[in-house]
């Protein structure tokens, strides 16, 4: 090398180093895809720094959990209705006659290493997956992320909702022990309930009279393969539509419609989400390996003339449990048809009705605060005291029903009648929400300082000094309501901006790390 150019191919492989041909190889594969350009602009994606966005990566990490766990489950459950006799690891059930599906279900908890700790840590993560979800789209609506352009992404979440209650009201049927197959014989007379289709719902899908013949095999199948590849495929045009749109933050210094801060996909976000991953994880390890749940071997295998007692579904399926329970023995019959609305009612019109509104709330609003401006700036709860008492009156709600899924406990425990705990939650269901709502929007109009209202001190303000001391903002230099609050700003910061038309660009500033994108 004479001229500063390798001669002999030694010399060009030397001068590449050693990673020259992996390079290489990148580069063919670029010229083919062309995938560097659109990698870059993922890697350069800004995620912000506030601890709410991590309530939906808690979800999709659960569901990590739920997909791996499940593949291990499938390995060993025969989704079977033959009886057998069992004659296994736990004694009790020594001798008993039990589906194969109970049978494969003890064998897994019993006899397969590791098998308890998977259907534990599974059966956790789905609970955490629900709840993360529920979490997570309560955020969204308080705080307007829904608003255009992200109303796709609302229904997205809202029929990710959907299915994850039903498919975990699916798996935790499968077991066909007492509990779970008290819950099908439930399913089966609410599609009874149903006008005019209901009869050849239930016969389509269980095969015949309950408790039909196949229920199990269609249950696994929808269980393992039909609304997992839905929800994953709803969970990548969430994810998609995230990355495509600016990211949505709460207001503060420096923040606008026009520009996200926080941290760039690489390498900040990407390390932190993955310590995330683990450690959501971990927790469910935890969980599967020291906190028991669903031990099927303590409820025998499903007799229908038996039932239980004191024992609920999982918490997602408590307010419809609930809902069934305090709703009145009414029927209606015409031209020769009758309506069971003591079932109709509660589960099927009732979630309908829920969800319907849940679906339709970024159309409601809009159509009544005239707005259709793009939003990448976050409200406070406060600032939107009717949005806000309308979710605190719908969480009332729900948290009545749910809590109504326990009447015979609360009964028993406190020693009063059955019939007056069911019509304090037949009061409590129309009362509760209405104060509910109530008291959240004289709370918001306060907390908003509105001429006539009765004033109430601003929520407090605190300030990180450099010695890390928390203190107290002083009265006189908090902001005002027209002025962003004071926040701490992380350092380093990366802002995005956003210009339609203009070439990227990138640029530091003072203070720590300032990445500028126009």
């Amino acid at each position: 090398m004479t001229d500063g150019r390798p001669r002999t191919r030694r010399e060009a492989r030397e001068a590449r180093g050693p990673y020259g041909r992996v390079q290489q190889a990148v580069n063919e594969l670029d010229d083919r895809l062309g995938i560097a350009k659109g990698g870059r602009v993922l890697l350069d994606k800004i995620f912000p720094d506030h601890w709410s966005f991590m309530l939906g990566e808690i979800a999709l990490y659960s569901f990590v959990v739920l997909v791996a766990t499940g593949i291990f489950l499938t390995l060993y459950y025969v989704p079977s209705a033959t009886q057998v006799v069992y004659h296994g690891p736990y004694k009790p059930l020594d001798g008993q006659r039990m589906s194969e599906a109970y049978y494969s279900t003890i064998n897994i908890s019993f006899s397969v290493r590791a098998g308890l700790l998977m259907r534990q840590v599974h059966h956790w993560a789905a609970d955490v997956f629900v709840g993360s979800i529920v979490v997570h789209m309560a955020r969204i609506f308080f705080t307007g992320a829904f608003r255009k352009p992200r109303e796709l992404n609302w229904t997205i979440g809202i029929t990710l909702l959907i299915l994850a209650i039903f498919n975990g009201f699916i798996g935790y049927s499968l077991p066909d022990d007492l509990i779970s197959g008290t819950g099908i014989r439930i399913a089966y007379s609410i599609l009874l309930s149903i006008p005019f289709v209901g009869s050849y719902l239930a016969f389509f899908l269980f095969g015949g009279p309950y408790p039909g013949t196949v229920i199990l095999e269609r249950f696994y199948i929808i269980h393992v393969l039909i609304l997992p590849l839905i929800i994953i495929a709803l969970i990548g045009a969430h994810l998609g539509l995230l990355v495509h749109q600016k990211h949505t933050q709460f207001p503060g210094r420096g923040r606008t419609e026009h520009n996200v801060i926080g941290s760039p996909m690489f390498p900040q976000f990407t390390a932190k989400t993955v310590g995330f991953m683990l450690m959501v994880t971990g927790v469910l390890g935890v969980l599967g390996g020291y906190a028991q749940i669903n031990p099927i071997w303590q409820f025998g295998p499903y007799v229908p003339t038996k039932i239980s007692y004191a024992v609920q579904p999982d918490w997602y399926m408590g307010w419809l449990d609930g809902a069934l329970r305090i709703m009145p023995s009414w029927q209606f019959t015409a031209w020769g048809h009758t309506i069971p609305w003591e079932v109709f009612l509660p589960a099927v019109i009732f979630p309908g009705l829920i969800f319907n509104v849940c679906l339709a709330w970024p159309a409601i609003e809009r159509r009544f605060t005239k707005d259709n401006e793009l939003h990448n700036l976050l409200d406070r709860p406060r600032d939107r005291p009717k949005r806000t008492a309308a979710g605190a009156a719908m969480i009332g709600l729900l948290f009545t029903v749910f809590g109504a899924s326990s009447t015979d406990v609360l009964a028993n425990y406190f020693h009063v009648s059955l019939n007056e705990v069911l019509w304090f939650f037949r009061i409590a269901v129309v009362v509760v929400p209405i104060i509910a709502g109530l008291v959240t929007w004289k709370i918001c109009i306060e907390m908003q300082g509105v001429p006539g209202a009765v004033q109430r001190k601003r929520a407090m303000i605190v300030s990180r000094t450099e010695e890390g001391e928390y203190v107290a903002v002083p009265a006189e230099e908090r902001p005002g309501d027209d002025q962003p609050e004071l926040e701490p700003e992380p350092v380093p910061v990366h802002i995005e901006l956003e210009t339609v038309g203009a070439p990227a660009t990138t640029a530091t500033a003072e203070p720590g790390v300032r990445r500028v994108r126009r």
